[in-house]
């Protein structure tokens, strides 16, 4: 009979309720004082269920903490780790709703209208949940599943070692960060001051998640400057920033965009977008399994941003483009033990391991390429990032289940 962990769904109904959302156009670290409010929540109740080496650093926010061995014998140190921000979409007044029994075919309404449901017609995976129990949002915002729920799992199997201090474990190091959504999260994280030798980002989404090739991603701004002046005497002198962004876009291949591509096909997506006849800015992530083609993308840009000056007259449009973080299968392939252990922690427990690539990133590629490897464990959630958002209880139970094995299975003598 599965464990029935009491306070995990409390738990994250009441993390998800916080505000976290980070922001990518603010300069601070972290990027919004919110994160960093609901980590010394966090930290307290660290404290209070009995963790150890409680720190919050000052530089970033990053809260880490230890639960120390009950072994009379060595083994590696083991390390979890999750992210506390939200991604970019309404984050006030999250009211998560609860479908208990759901048959796997109802449409479920979000809202009290009905304007946003979820339809097992248009979301497949929801026909994988018959008889458990989801959360939703309800309609208006995210639900915060991407990363509340790992924060949650991870908590929840520290407390129940604690409470069942007859379970054997090596020494178990935590962490929480901010601003994963937006790319940086990780970049001051202090592998040398965690002190694990191996670690698990648990931010995957659907049960039996098993995550060690990511995207190599990198980040774009454009900046399109026109020339406004009055349409009547416009012949000849008028230069329309935003039409100069539609070209831009138009420039990109057409069919290099999420909706359009799955499995290992990488993509351009525009994010955001605000202009006017004077100036226009667009934001876009650009996403590719190789690294030469990340590289061949960034190259198109630099080729369009080219052709429109040419056009249009120097400096025209303007880029800023940098890197964010790579495939972390270029560090993981040597370190292929890491994931061998929480495949079989996964197996062990009845479930199929998915280990396709990720068409994504978590923190755990930035970390891997600072000397830890860190592959990504599922967490729970579907459809990630927006209104339509779910996760059921028994999938994040099932990720603690797993938390808990990989851990039973590392304190092993060797």
């Amino acid at each position: 009979m599965a464990i029935k962990y009491e306070k995990l769904i409390p738990r994250f109904l009441e993390y998800a309720k916080q505000n976290t959302r980070s922001d990518e156009s603010s300069t601070t670290i972290p990027s919004t004082e919110r994160q960093t409010e609901f980590l010394k929540k966090l930290a307290e109740e660290l404290m209070e269920i009995g963790l150890s080496d409680i720190k919050i650093r000052k530089v970033d926010s990053y809260l880490t903490a230890e639960l120390p061995s009950n072994l009379d014998y060595d083994v590696p140190v083991l390390g979890l780790l999750s992210h506390v921000d939200t991604a970019d979409f309404n984050s006030e007044d999250i009211k998560p709703k609860i479908v208990e029994n759901y048959d796997g075919k109802s449409v479920i309404k979000l809202d009290e209208a009905g304007k946003y449901t979820l339809d097992p017609a248009v979301f497949s995976s929801l026909k994988n949940y018959a008889g458990q129990t989801l959360i939703t949002t309800s309609g208006d915002t995210l639900l915060g599943s991407d990363d509340k729920s790992g924060v949650s799992e991870i908590i929840t199997a520290m407390e129940y070692l604690i409470n069942h201090p007859e379970i054997k474990h090596g020494k178990i190091k935590i962490g929480f960060g901010p601003d994963e959504e937006i790319g940086t999260g990780a970049d001051h994280f202090d592998v040398k001051d965690f002190g694990a030798d191996f670690a698990y980002t648990v931010d995957g989404g659907p049960v039996g998640q098993l995550e060690f090739e990511t995207f190599s991603a990198a980040s774009l701004k454009v900046h399109i400057t026109g020339k406004d002046v009055h349409p009547s005497g416009a012949k000849g002198i008028m230069v329309n920033s935003m039409l100069i962004a539609n070209e831009f876009q138009s420039m990109l291949p057409a069919d290099e965009v999420p909706e359009k591509t799955e499995g290992r096909e990488g993509f351009f997506l525009l994010t955001d977008e605000t202009g006017t006849i004077d100036h226009t800015d667009m934001a876009y992530i650009i996403r590719d399994f190789e690294r030469d083609g990340l590289e061949a993308r960034k190259n198109k840009i630099t080729e369009i941003v080219k052709a429109l000056n040419d056009k249009y007259g120097a400096d025209t449009v303007k880029i800023d483009m940098k890197d964010q973080y790579y495939n972390m299968y270029e560090i993981m392939k040597d370190h292929m033990d890491v994931v061998k252990i929480a495949e079989e922690a996964i197996k062990n427990l009845n479930i199929e391991p998915d280990e396709a690539p990720v068409r994504g990133g978590t923190d755990g590629s930035t970390i891997s390429f600072m000397g830890l490897p860190t592959p990504n464990l599922f967490a729970g959630g579907e459809n990630m990032h927006g209104r339509f958002e779910y996760v059921s209880e028994e999938a994040m139970e099932k990720a603690v289940d797993v938390v808990l094995e990989i851990i039973r299975l590392n304190s092993q003598k060797k």
